[in-house]
């Protein structure tokens, strides 16, 4: 009986429940806009360095942990300020000025035993691969700046991919909080309000209304449409 009563007031006062909805369309329509494109370059590094010592088969065991070290060191240089800053003066010098915060927050790194990962993105493909190639010349070339420790050993990381910027597909949570969802919650917060007018309304509408106060009806008068109290008036 009361799911009833619910759904006929939702009928009665369906006006409540659609107007959040109205506004939100109307603000989402004049404000959402296309996310910008982004665009990401992933490059591989390989680390290590020659053997060096007593023999070659003595330290074959050294070189190898010693390039564990250098992609996990270089993993971590590739996201600092200092490397950042570095980079962008290198673009400078090429004639393309970048902020190194926004190079700084566009990089990603990760590594696997003696190969890291540098993740890139950028909104213009073009300036992505440039980007991309002054990251890898300051990997490659200028290691020693970052760990003096590596100065003569030679080039302490190859780059083993060539930077192809490819378009992302929106994240996850740009699309979990799109418009849908916006729509989604204000056709929420007007049932609420529907229900919340249904526990608050003191109007009585049909005989149930007086029946659930307890109290006995003797007749009703019936609802006349025009044409039927038309004929009272003439």
């Amino acid at each position: 009986m009361e799911l009833k009563q619910l759904l006929k007031h939702l009928l009665r006062r369906w006006w409540l429940a659609v107007i959040p909805v109205l506004v939100v369309i109307a603000y989402v329509a004049l404000t959402t806009h296309a996310p910008a494109p982004v665009y990401q370059a992933v490059m591989r590094f390989a680390a290590g360095t020659e053997p060096a010592g007593l023999s070659e088969d003595y330290d074959r065991y050294y070189p190898w942990l010693t390039s564990e070290y250098i992609a996990n060191a270089l993993a971590d240089v590739s996201i600092t300020q200092a490397f950042a800053q570095a980079v962008a003066e290198r673009l400078a010098a090429q004639g393309l000025s970048v902020d190194a915060n926004a190079v700084q927050a566009s990089l990603a790194s990760d590594n696997v035993q003696s190969v890291f990962v540098i993740y890139l993105n950028w909104n213009d493909p073009a300036q992505c691969t440039q980007i991309a190639e002054a990251v890898s010349s300051e990997l490659t070339e200028n290691a020693a700046a970052y760990f003096p420790q590596v100065e003569g050993i030679g080039v302490p990381a190859r780059r083993l991919d060539t930077p192809r910027p490819a378009l992302l597909a929106p994240s996850l949570r740009s699309r979990l909080l799109g418009p849908g969802l916006k729509i989604a919650l204000a056709a929420a917060a007007g049932l609420g309000l529907v229900l919340l007018s249904y526990y608050l309304d003191p109007y009585i509408y049909e005989r149930s209304d007086l029946e659930a106060l307890g109290i006995h009806t003797l007749g009703a008068v019936p609802r006349l449409t025009p044409p039927a109290w038309k004929q009272y008036l003439g």
